[in-house]
């Protein structure tokens, strides 16, 4: 089998391709490539039809993952349902840097955030602002002043005294 085989399946040029045909190898080689081609073509279209149906296949897991994410990547940004947690440090915050943080906690890539007593609108994030991601980097979120406002105080005191 090859990848035109698979287009004319339902797969698209991409990713999930190259993972069926590197599964379809695997099975050759285990002896279990006697399987007849009708077979193997019936089990690939429905694959391509419906992944979520195998995502917890033995053999086709991976395949089922890819085809996935390649749709996940087609749909393109996909906001979050509930936004990630994040955490506001201090009082009286611009709003423009707390509305910044709320959306950024909407990003399907977020997984916490928080607010620095400093914090104040940016371009991206706000200046002041964290952005904990899975499996990314998000060059635009990073503020052109970091620490702009923040001080550090040295005091020969225990920490207790301070309250």
């Amino acid at each position: 089998m090859k990848g035109r085989d698979l287009i004319r399946l339902g797969f698209e040029p991409g990713k999930a391709i190259g993972v069926a045909l590197k599964l379809i190898a695997e099975l050759r080689e285990a002896g279990r490539g006697a399987v007849g081609k009708r077979v193997m073509e019936s089990d690939l279209a429905a694959i391509v039809k419906e992944p979520n149906a195998y995502k917890d296949h033995t053999h086709w897991k991976v395949l089922a993952e890819a085809l996935i994410e390649e749709e996940e990547k087609k749909k393109g940004f996909v906001e979050r349902l509930e936004p990630a947690p994040f955490a506001i440090w201090g009082e009286g915050l611009e709003a423009g840097a707390v509305e910044q943080i709320k959306n950024a906690s909407r990003l399907p890539v977020a997984l916490a955030g928080a607010l620095m007593p400093d914090a104040h609108q940016g371009y991206g994030l706000p200046i002041g602002g964290v952005l904990g991601t899975e499996n990314a980097v998000i060059p635009y979120a990073v503020g052109v002043d970091i620490a702009c406002r923040m001080k550090l105080s040295v005091f020969d005191i225990p920490a207790g005294d301070l309250k």
